[in-house]
Parts: C-alpha cells; structure tokens; sequence
C-alpha cells in the first residue's frame, strides 16, 4: 500500500498532539496516511504499554488512518545508529510515502530531537540501492526516498515554517487525542501520578498554542511545522 503521508513519531499520541489536524485534512482530501510510531511509550509513568497500544489504535479509528505500525525501538533510549536506522527504513520502503512528517527536532523530551534526525537519516538511507532490505515476506525491496520531511513543533516553541490550518479538524483532533484514557486529564479519574501533559494546564496550553499559530494565518487554529530545506512553490500566490 503506497501511502502519501507517513507519520513516524517516537511515541504512541506523538502525532495525533503534533499533527492530528494535519492527519484529519490530508484524509479528507482524499490522501492515504499512515502511522508509525517507534516505541511502546514503555517508560510513560501513566498506564502500560498494552494499554496504550489499545489506546493507540482507538485513536487510529478516530482520525481514520489507513494503518499504524510500531518499530518497538526502546522507550527513553532512541539514537541515530545503523540498527535502528534498519529497522525503521523498511517501513519506509513498504509504505512508500510522498511525504514524512516527524518529530520536532528539539523539544522537552529527548527522544524527540533523537527521533526527528533519526528518521530523516532513515529516509535518506531507505534512497540507496545499495542499501538491502526485505519485506516481512523475505523479498526485497526496492529503494525509497520521500519528497520531503517535515517536523511539527511539540513542547517546545518552535518558530513554525509554515503553519496548517486545521480549524475545521480541531475538534476530531482532540477526540484522537482523548483515545489516550490513561495519559490526559479529563479522560481517566486515575489514581496514577500527575505527569506534565495528565493536568488540565496541558489541554489548556494545546488549545492556545494552536490558536496562537492559527492567528499567525487568521484562523482559528493552526500546527506548525519546520521545514529541513525551503519549500517550494509556483508562484507567490500558492501561499495564503
């Protein structure tokens, strides 16, 4: 199944917090997106990673992806080295994406920056012929290499590249997010201990972030992404 956008982040709800809008407007448009998030979340301090794989594939339906796959790379350990790089670059060869969309490349949790130049290398790697791979099958695959890789901004603020509108998604975008009972406040009356995104301040600082980009663009509410080289367009008149 080729896929145009491929969503690789380094934990389950990643890319629903960093890019469910995103995710929402490209599937109504008719694009096919798919999802592969590199670990289980195994060290999260809320809930257990068989909890939020059940959780994950919840948020897959809200969002309506055609697929999510999982790596399972080591939670809180992710580096840019060769075996990972291999493990993720035949994910890239099966689904063969036009786009990849990745974590920010610095943000609070360190995974985060790991993953984002962890992935784009993978992506540049899954271009080499001389790279071998094989499907789960046994048969090789052919070299890969997206058009563009693209970072939505997390924790962190970033100054965005340009900004998605995703004002008529939001709402679809926090009912994937609210898929992860054991992580967000107002979900789960758990008895777990509070994290940094389990209190309402989280939910809270979602929402502004997003309207602080989206008025960047006057809408409602926008992601925002960084760009690894210029984007380019036709003419002055393709950017609003």
């Amino acid at each position: 199944m080729k896929l145009d956008i491929l969503v690789i982040a380094a934990h389950p709800d990643d890319a629903e917090l960093g890019a469910g809008g995103t995710i929402i407007n490209a599937i109504n448009q008719g694009k096919k997106v798919g999802i592969l998030d590199l670990t289980r979340g195994e060290l999260g301090t809320r809930g257990t990673p068989e909890m939020r794989a059940k959780e994950a594939e919840a948020a897959r339906k809200v969002l309506g992806v055609l697929v999510r796959d999982n790596v399972g790379l080591p939670d809180g350990f992710l580096e840019n080295i060769r075996d990972y790089q291999m493990r993720i670059l035949p994910f890239i060869r099966k689904y063969q994406p036009k786009i990849v969309l990745a974590n920010a490349v610095n943000d609070r949790h360190p995974d985060h920056g790991k993953a984002a130049k962890l992935i784009s290398d993978s992506c540049f790697l899954s271009g080499l012929r001389a790279i071998e791979s094989n499907d789960e099958k046994g048969q090789k695959q052919e070299a890969w290499r997206p058009k563009a890789v693209y970072n939505f901004v997390q924790d962190r603020y970033a100054r965005p590249d340009f900004v998605v509108d995703v004002s008529g998604s939001w709402e679809k975008k926090m009912e994937s997010i609210r898929a992860y009972k054991s992580q967000f406040h107002g979900v789960d009356n758990s008895d777990e201990p509070q994290t940094p995104i389990s209190t309402p301040d989280f939910i809270y600082f979602l929402e502004a972030r997003a309207r602080e980009y989206g008025r960047s663009i006057n809408v409602a509410f926008g992601e925002g992404f960084t760009t690894e080289r210029p984007v380019g367009v036709k003419g002055v008149f393709d950017v609003i």
